[in-house]
Parts: C-alpha cells; sequence; structure tokens
C-alpha cells in the first residue's frame, strides 16, 4: 500500500502506523491529519475512494463522518451564543415558537448541545421522505414529544440533534444553515467539505462500506443489546427509525440531503483544522469565553442510549480515560463517528486531529485504527 502526504520531521513512524491499518484492519480508503499551532503537521491518505477501487483517495477526498458532523454544528451555534444571537439558557421556543410542542416549552439550547433534552428519536415510524426533506424534519422535530422530562436524564440524540439545532439556528441568525456554514466556518477555514456532499469546496466523494472483518473491540457492545432487548425502546429508535439512517449513506437522497448530525461529509485535514484553530490560545472561530463554557462538563452520567458514561460539554465529548474516548489530554473534546472517524482538540499540546475512513467499523467512538494512530502521535508530543 503506498501512502501519500507528509510528516513533520521526528512523527515519520505514523506513516507505518497509517499504513498497519491498512495491513491489518481493514483499511481501504483513509486518510490522517494533524494540525500543531496554525501548521499542518501530519497529512496522510491512501487507498481507495470508490467500491471498485479504481478512483484513488487524495488529501481533499470527503468521507460521510456520521456524528462527528455534530462537532461543527456544535462550532455554529456557540458561534452564534458568541455573536449575541442565542443564549443557551432561554428556551428554543422563544426562537422557535413550534417546538414547544409535546411538553418542549421549557428545553434550552444547552440542553439540547448537551443531549438532555429526552429529544432521542422519534416514536412513530418515519418514512425516508421525511428525512430527506429539510423542513419537514425540523417540522417533526418541533413537534417530538421528549421521551422524558427535559433535563432529567442524559441521552444521545444520533439524529434528531441535528433537526433540533440546525432548525434552532436557522430561525436564531435569519439564515439558512448552508448559508451559515459557509460563511462563519467554510469560508474562514476554507475546508473541503460540510453538511451533506455536495457543494463544497471539494466534490471528491468516498463510497463508505462495512469493513470486511470486524475489528477486536475495545468495549462490549452494550448498544447492540439493549437495542435487541427493546425493539419499540428509544434506544433503537434512536438509531434504526427509519432503517435509511444507517443503510442508505452512499445513496443520492442521503449525499444530497440536510442531515447535520450524521451527514457531514469531511476530509481529515477539515476535522483537523477545526479543532486545530479551537485548540490555540486565541482561537479565530471563537471567543476564549464561550469556549470555555462549551467545553466545561455540562452533563456526567450513563448515556441512556450510548449505554455508558460520557461528559459532555455544549456540543462536545470530553476526554475520558477509555481509549475510544481519549481526546489526547484531560482538557481535549472533540466528537467520534460511527465507524470509526473522529475530529478532536488537545488544547494542552495545541493540535487538532482528524482520522477518516471509508471502511466503517462497529464501535461507536473510537475503534483500533483511530486509537493506535493517536497514540502513536503521543509517543512524540
Amino acid at each position: 500500500m503506498e501512502i501519500y502526504g507528509h510528516c513533520a520531521p521526528g512523527l515519520e513512524a505514523l506513516y507505518d502506523r497509517f499504513a498497519d491499518n491498512f495491513r491489518h484492519y481493514g483499511d481501504t480508503g483513509a486518510a490522517f491529519a494533524v494540525r500543531q499551532d496554525g501548521e499542518t503537521i501530519v497529512s496522510l491518505w491512501a487507498g481507495s475512494a470508490d467500491r471498485a477501487g479504481e478512483v484513488p483517495y487524495t488529501e481533499d477526498t470527503l468521507a460521510n463522518v456520521f456524528s462527528c458532523s455534530k462537532g461543527v454544528l456544535a462550532l455554529l451555534a456557540l458561534q452564534q451564543v458568541a455573536a449575541g444571537n442565542l443564549d443557551l439558557d432561554r428556551p428554543v421556543a422563544e426562537y422557535w415558537p413550534e417546538f414547544a410542542a409535546g411538553g418542549k416549552e421549557r428545553v434550552t439550547p444547552r440542553q439540547l448541545l448537551c443531549h438532555r433534552a429526552g429529544l432521542v428519536a422519534f416514536r412513530e415510524r418515519m418514512q425516508d421522505s421525511v428525512i430527506y426533506d429539510w423542513e419537514r424534519s425540523c417540522a417533526a422535530v418541533a413537534s417530538a414529544e421528549p421521551w422524558w422530562f427535559p433535563g432529567s436524564r442524559q441521552g444521545y440524540s444520533p439524529f434528531l440533534y441535528g433537526w433540533a439545532l440546525g432548525g434552532l439556528l436557522e430561525r436564531a441568525s435569519g439564515q439558512s444553515l448552508r448559508a451559515l456554514y459557509r460563511e462563519s466556518l467554510a469560508g474562514p477555514l476554507e475546508l473541503h467539505g460540510g453538511f451533506g456532499g455536495v457543494g463544497h469546496r471539494s466534490g471528491r466523494l468516498a463510497d463508505v462500506l462495512p469493513l470486511k472483518k470486524p475489528l477486536p473491540e475495545l468495549r462490549e457492545n452494550a448498544v447492540g443489546r439493549a437495542m435487541k432487548s427493546d425493539r419499540e425502546g428509544p434506544v433503537a429508535k434512536a438509531f434504526s427509525n427509519p432503517m435509511s439512517l444507517m443503510m442508505s449513506s452512499n445513496s443520492s437522497q442521503w449525499r444530497e440531503a440536510l442531515i447535520p448530525a450524521a451527514n457531514g461529509h469531511f476530509s481529515a485535514l477539515d476535522l483537523a483544522t477545526l479543532y486545530g484553530d479551537l485548540a490555540m490560545e486565541e482561537p479565530a472561530t471563537l471567543p476564549g469565553n464561550v469556549l470555555a463554557e462549551a467545553v466545561r462538563e455540562q452533563s456526567c452520567e450513563r448515556d441512556v442510549v450510548l449505554q455508558a458514561e460520557i461528559s459532555f460539554g455544549c456540543g462536545y465529548i470530553r476526554s475520558a480515560s477509555a481509549a475510544d474516548l481519549r481526546f489526547g489530554g484531560e482538557q481535549g473534546f472533540g466528537h467520534p463517528g460511527a465507524g470509526g472517524s473522529v475530529g478532536f482538540a488537545d488544547p494542552d499540546a495545541g493540535i487538532g486531529v482528524g482520522y477518516v475512513t471509508s471502511r466503517l467499523g462497529q464501535s461507536l467512538f473510537m475503534d483500533r485504527r483511530a486509537v493506535g494512530l493517536v497514540e502513536q502521535l503521543y509517543t512524540y508530543l
């Protein structure tokens, strides 16, 4: 396997560790990038971007990074807080009156961002025609009933998070979500990708496929067990209503839709660039006081949906001791995506990291591919 790109002097061992993911862990197209103090110190890519193995994977290839998208969306929300257009503790319904339905009249943006709003899944069976239609999706979330009293429990929202927060941002900012992203992040940071798979700086898209051979797990599959034990419960509904949320990510409908919690298409360099900025002493994208509030622990308990103890800030998972959620040092924060992709910032080291793969593992957090790269990186930092 030929590896392309570069590493800064002293980091050359990352070439071999990246190659190991192709030799031993099933990668067929992937990229890994690290930014430090505004400079790219690692940018590696290899393999192919298409099913047939004929289209080369490049530095600006975009892959569906699933829930890594949430970290990008959270940054847009925090920028609106910094601009004075959004208050984390005012009810969402003050910006979006329809959102008050179903007992959500007191739900706040803070609760949405740290997964304490109870909006983990649609209760009624949803059709694909709804999730591929932005306005209908937002309307469905606005009318949805929480699974429990808002604020009483922590429950991760795999998909509704994006429509709830995205719909709120449009009303608070007066702009469409795509326009807000282009103006506030894609343009200033020169990012290759964005929400959905079309209309971005790069048009190179990777087909995402399951790994041919499952990786050794870093933790037990408690989510899968919970889904099987209660097919009508919040965990099962959160990940499989409708089934296309898990099975249609290469379709034109999926790529053209706006599903901002899960269909972001980014390069590894995009994620490293965004988080590299947030790791700097004076980020260009967000004032320090707002960032400090965002990465402060807002909620930490055994998550009803993720079936694990997770510490959330406002939109970000905070670094933990477990290898699959260890984002560098104790001050690290970021967001993994189902299948193995991840982006995170480590302010102590001043770095932003991005790993993007087109071969999807079964973990909801980092798997052995990203963990191995990160551990190798930190042996030299």
